[in-house]
Order: C-alpha cells, then structure tokens, then sequence
C-alpha cells in the first residue's frame, strides 16, 4: 500500500511563509507573560514561587504534548496534527484572555502549551517537502521567526497590559495564531503519513510523565520550606522517583512509546538532550529573575520598572535571541556544532557571573540578558538543528521532539528553582525578597551551565554539521 502513495508535493515559499507567520504568532502569545510577571503577580497577588509556576505551566504541557505530536506527525502526517493542535492553542489563549483569576489563567496556560509541539510538526512538513539543503535553511528560518514572534509579544505585552488590560495581551496574539492557522491550512499541502502501523497513542507513559513533571515541580516549590515540612518533601521525592521508574519501566516494554528511549540512546541525541536541558537551565534563571529585579522598588536595590518598561529594557534580548538562529546555522557550517555551542556556552557562563558580581544598573542587566539570549539561541539552535538532520527522515519529528522536550523541563526546573530561592529569602511581611538571592540565583546558574563544558568536549561528528 505504501508503494502506491504519490510523492509529497514540492512547497513555494508562501507555503513556508505561511508556517513562519504561525512561527511568528504562536511565538508572541508564548511570551507575553514574561515581561508582565510582577504585574500579573500584583494583579492576582501570586507569590514568587506562583509566578514560577504561572511562567513555566505552558512548558511543562509542552514537554508532554510535544513527543506525542511529534510521533503522530511522523505517524499521520505533519500537516494533519498540526492544524488540531493549534485547535488546542487557540482555545487557551482564549481562556487566558477572559480568565478572571490564578486557576482559570492557569488552565488557558495548560492549553496554550500544545504550542511547543508546533515547531517538530513544522520541521516534519519541511524536510517532506522540500529537498535536503533547502530544509535546512527553512528549518533555521522557521525556528527564527518563532524567537522573532517573542521578541514582539516581549515588547507590546507591557503596553497592551497597561493601556488595555492583561486580558488583551492574550488575546491579540490569539487572534493572529487563529489567523495564520488558517492560511497554513489553505497554502500547506496535506503529507502523506510516514508509517503505517495503527499503534496508539501511549496513554500509559504519558500519565505517568505528566506525573513525574508535575511531582518534580511540586519537589523544587517546596524545597525552600523543608525545614517545616520534612515528611511532605520526602514522600514527594519518593514518589518522583516512583513515577519516573514506572514511566521508563513503562516506555522500555512499550510497542509505541511515547519516548523512543531507543533514540535517546544515540549519541547524538542524548548528547544533545543532556545539553539543551543545562543550557536552558541556566537561561531561565535569567529570564525568571532580571524581571523580578527590574520591578523591584527603587527606594529598595532595584529599578521599579512598569511592565512596559520591562518589555522595552527586554527587547535588545529579544533581539539577540533572534539573530542567534541564523548566525548558529552559518557557524555550524563552517566551524561545526560543537564549536558553536562551546562558544555560547562560555558567553552565558561569563554573563551570569557577570550578573551576579554587577547588577546596580540597568544596563548591567540588559547587556548581561542579551549576552545571555545570543547564547542560548546560538546553543539551542546548533543542537536542534544537528539533530535533526542527524536521523533518518521519518525520525525528525521524535528526535527534535527529545531536545524540545529537554529544552522546556530546563527552562522550567530553572524557573521554579528561581522561584523558589527568591520565595526563601523574602522576609515575612514583606513583598522584596533579599538581594542577595539574585546572587545566588545567578552564581548557580553560571555553575550549573560550566558544567554542560564538560560534555561539549565528548561531541563527535555525528553531532557536527
């Protein structure tokens, strides 16, 4: 039967287009909650560890989401998944939008999250129609207009949350997200589905992730606090580590995981992964706690800047995160990936420790941010882009999935360890935590990202381009 099927149709660049305009949107709406934290913290009265929370329970959806629809992409066709899954996203921006407190902005937040499985589902449309070289270059392109979108939802959330209300800054980006979902539908051909077996999907492994995911943020929240609740954190722990035993014990007898541990036993993959997920790590520590500092008092250590000034003192990051994507693919055609990712490892390594020693001026932190976003970009960007195109074609979209995945449980095991330093160090009856817990933070990302050196070092060339 599969002999019989007609070759995928060649796209056009407003086929490209088209997925880069989806790129562009869905990248806006993830980032609005960024530069509008404290905002929405004082709006909703969120402690630093429910801001943590607010700002990575998209990930941790995303990471769950992400495998499956990279393998139901590969399974039935890029396009056909693609379109429900935004399905998905647009009714959590609208929930976002209307939510009226924590729980339901949450809930919109949950939904919102199938968008991370957007991007594998892009690249499988891309590598089945167009040729070799020629997806590569729209694979950058795709990913670059992502990081493009949030530097646009970083810049307008602050004044359409302040000018309108936080419930617009949802649902502007919603509407284009709509919008661009459409012409995708119009303008992208259907893809003829890469296999042919009728496994399902691996509802066992899934449960069981989702578990481990949210027993491990719920360990990281409470650590601060394990002098009073000795008991609770242990059982948790215990727990963690019964979900992710039954969940690997699950996915190794699965007949369609929903993790090909298989393929995260490839060196260039599970290389990959263990990178992304430190890189990411110590890049959301910053992304977590430089807004934290820019809205702290002035009369305190800090800045007290509005959500809008957020948005604008955020930008140059934005901006250097977009030109990472195309200067990591020019790099990693003439010197490799690993030299690519060294270099950026070593720049966000120095900037954090920057960051840490010298914080008393606004231009510290926005130098310190965009030194940090070209790094992470220049990383993330070499290690996806290498894995990629490291497998055979119908594996694109598990094994980019693998280091999406990673990407997002390091961003947000980052973000809640932040949350959580800070929430330790405010004094009771206090809103402003101690300065010297953005020391902290930052001194032990810059440690925990030196530490990914020591993997760089064992890349080989399957990992190189």
């Amino acid at each position: 039967m599969t002999a019989t099927l007609a070759p995928p149709i060649r796209i056009g660049r407003a086929a490209v287009g088209a997925l880069g305009m989806l790129a562009v949107a869905t990248g806006a709406l993830e980032s609005v909650v960024t530069p509008t934290l404290p905002l929405l913290q004082r709006e909703l009265d969120m402690s630093p560890s429910e801001g943590a929370l607010l700002s990575i329970v998209l990930l941790i959806t995303g990471a769950l989401v992400t495998p499956v629809a990279g393998k139901l992409g590969d399974r039935y066709g890029g396009k056909r998944i693609l379109i429900r899954l935004m399905a998905v996203v647009c009714a959590g921006g609208l929930v976002s939008a209307l939510a009226p407190n924590l729980p339901v902005l949450l809930l919109g937040q949950v939904l919102q999250g199938a968008m991370v499985g957007a991007l594998p589902l892009s690249f499988i449309l891309v590598r089945k129609h167009l040729p070799a070289g020629e997806s590569k270059v729209a694979i950058g392109v795709v990913s670059g207009l992502f990081v493009g979108g949030g530097m646009a939802g970083t810049l307008s959330a602050g004044p359409v949350a302040e000018g309108l209300s936080r419930h617009w800054m949802f649902a502007l980006p919603t509407i284009a997200v709509i919008g661009s979902t459409a012409l995708v539908n119009r303008l992208m051909p259907h893809d003829p589905p890469g296999r042919s077996d009728d496994a399902g999907v691996d509802w066992p492994g899934l449960l069981l992730l989702s578990g481990t995911l949210v027993t491990l943020m719920l360990v990281l929240a409470l650590a601060p606090d394990v002098a009073s609740q000795p008991l609770v954190l242990g059982a948790l722990v215990l727990l963690l580590a019964a979900f992710a035993g039954g969940w690997i014990a699950v996915e190794r007898r699965a007949t369609s995981p929903m993790v090909d541990l298989g393929m995260l036993a490839r060196p260039a993959v599970w290389k990959s992964c263990v990178l992304t997920f430190v890189i990411c790590v110590g890049t959301s520590v910053a992304v977590y706690l430089v807004p934290q500092l820019f809205a702290v008092p002035s009369d305190e250590y800090g800045f007290g800047a509005s959500a809008t000034a957020i948005g604008f003192f955020l930008l140059p990051g934005a901006v250097a995160a977009s030109l990472a994507g195309p200067i990591s693919g020019i790099g990693a055609r003439r010197y490799g990936s690993r030299a690519v990712v060294t270099a950026g490892i070593v720049l966000m390594v120095t900037a954090l420790i920057a960051l840490a020693a010298v914080h008393t001026e606004v231009w510290h932190l926005v130098i310190g941010k965009v030194m940090i976003a070209l790094a992470n970009g220049l990383c993330v960007t070499a290690l996806v882009t290498g894995t990629a195109t490291s497998v055979e074609q119908g594996d694109t979209g598990i094994a980019t999935s693998l280091v999406l995945v990673t990407r997002v449980l390091g961003y947000a095991v980052g973000a809640q360890v932040s949350g959580a330093i800070l929430t330790a160090a405010t004094p009771s009856g206090s809103d402003v935590p101690a300065e010297s817990a953005f020391v902290t933070g930052f001194a032990i990302a810059a440690a925990v990202t030196a530490l990914s050196l020591l993997v760089t070092r064992t890349m080989s060339k399957g990992v190189e381009e």
